[in-house]
């Protein structure tokens, strides 16, 4: 079965498997030619499956990293594991990744008699072989009864050609559309699903997509890398970010979760929609305004849903109402929806408010309407005066989009107070009905332009100087 990816169409899928920290992320990273997977010395940090592309050869293809798969005695293990199987089903080919310096230990039987069942083609990588004799260390996994052994380096990229070189050549036949781009221009609406730990980001992902695609747990900080998922609602085409929970700088001790935080805050900056969760049990905790304000400081469309909805009685809804118009006054702009992660509701009018934020994002001001409604914010309310001068509007045109930036030209514009800047913002915002994004207002005076020049005087000037000076010293 193949994968419908938003930028380059059905692709064949390759699925990474094997026990943890055999260095399965790592030779993701190396095929994709990314950092998108989080590499650390020790077994469970990839959880969720974690598609990627792998463009570097002649033929492009879907890889899958997935959780290490082992005894699963405790949730997270076992989430994984389901993680790791349903990558199996998807796939089309399976590259079964070994340690060859722990060589062949039990599990890795159990594991090559799951693969063995499933009928696919199956590619045994064995990893680490940098510093050993190949020969020898192959020569313990051949029991396995697989096709050719491949010896690799990952973290070195030895050997890495060669497996992609047999992953091609068992990959089922290329369609005619199965390589084809999207030619739409303005291509998926791209949301950053945001949050602290534990406010249901993956179970919002799970009911968006309709399947079990992210491991929730009720353990905080589950989700770890950044999981990039294509969606298709009512119509309209999304890339979902499913994102790690953000906490406050001061908090963060693991190496894992910072470079989770680094993850995050990189979807962030390739989203166009940030929609950020909060536990309506909670309220607006510092956390929460942690994320919103790398929201801002990111500029990105914004959308506030407040998640765990359904579990409140009428009067705690009341007061969580009155909490969230106090402490989300730095972001009057933002639309707030109410909805149950894990029952679905509320998820139409959050749609609706993720497609109204980012038309708003983007959307395309034409230069002399906006000098007219500029010009008529000006006259409503006159700016306050500077040593005795007002300043005053010429012009203004669109600067750039997501979010909407405008250019005001004109004479005294950077001596306006921020107030009355705040004043001009929310005057666009109301005039054209945006809602959920920022508008960034830049003001450029009216600078004489001969202010550092200085023309030189001729020899009648000169000479009509000297004379001048002349007389005045007389006198």
């Amino acid at each position: 079965m193949a994968v419908v990816d938003p930028v380059v169409g059905g692709l064949p899928i390759v699925a990474l498997v094997g026990r943890p920290n055999v260095g399965k992320s790592t030779l993701f990273n190396v095929l994709t030619r990314t950092r998108d997977a989080i590499v650390a010395d020790r077994p469970g940090v990839t959880r969720d499956r974690h598609h990627g592309i792998c463009r570097q050869f002649e033929r492009p293809f879907i890889l899958v990293d997935t959780g290490g798969l082992s005894v699963f005695e405790d949730e997270l293990p076992r989430l994984a594991a389901e993680q790791a199987q349903l990558a199996i089903d998807e796939a089309d080919v399976i590259v079964f990744v070994l340690d060859a310096r722990d060589g062949l230990v039990a599990y890795d039987r159990d594991i090559a008699n799951a693969l063995r069942r499933t009928g696919k083609p199956v590619l045994l990588a064995v990893n680490k072989t940098d510093g050993l004799d190949e020969t020898v260390a192959l020569a313990e996994f051949s029991e396995l009864g697989f096709g050719p052994m491949l010896p690799l380096a990952a973290s070195h990229g030895r050997g890495v050609g060669l497996l992609a070189a047999a992953v091609l050549e068992r990959l089922p036949p290329a369609t005619t559309d199965a390589l084809a781009a999207d030619e739409d221009g303005d291509g998926p609406i791209r949301l950053a699903v945001l949050g602290r730990p534990n406010v249901g980001k993956s179970t919002l992902v799970n009911r968006l997509l309709g399947e079990d695609r992210m491991v929730a747990s009720n353990e905080p900080g589950t989700t770890r890398d950044t999981i990039q998922a294509p969606l298709e609602r009512d119509g309209r085409s999304y890339l979902l970010f499913d994102t790690a929970g953000i906490r406050r700088r001061g908090r963060v001790d693991d190496a894992v979760e910072k470079f989770s935080v680094i993850k995050t805050l990189q979807a962030l900056e390739q989203a166009q929609v940030a929609l950020v969760l909060i536990d309506a049990q909670e309220g607006v905790t510092d956390q929460d305004a942690t994320v919103l304000g790398h929201v801002l400081d990111a500029g990105r469309a914004l959308v506030v849903a407040v998640n765990k909805w359904d579990d409140l009685a009428s009067d705690q809804r009341e007061s969580v109402k009155r909490q969230l118009e106090r402490k989300l006054e730095f972001v009057p702009w933002a639309a707030v929806v109410f909805i149950s992660a894990l029952h679905g509701s509320g998820l139409r009018e959050l749609m609706q408010a993720v497609n109204r934020a980012h038309a708003s994002a983007n959307w395309q001001f034409n230069t002399h309407d906006l000098t007219e409604v500029l010009g008529m914010a000006f006259q409503g309310y006159q700016p306050p005066q500077v040593q005795g001068r007002t300043a005053k509007l010429r012009y203004a045109h669109q600067g750039g989009r997501v979010p909407p930036r405008i250019v005001l030209h004109g004479s005294r514009l950077t001596t306006l107070p921020e107030s009355y800047r705040r004043y001009l913002e929310n005057f666009v915002r109301k005039h054209y009905r945006l809602v959920g994004t920022p508008v960034k207002l830049e003001f450029r005076g009216g600078d004489n332009p001969y202010a550092d020049r200085r023309n030189p005087l001729s020899e009648r000037q000169q000479r009509k100087r000297q004379r001048l000076m002349r007389h005045v010293k007389r006198r």
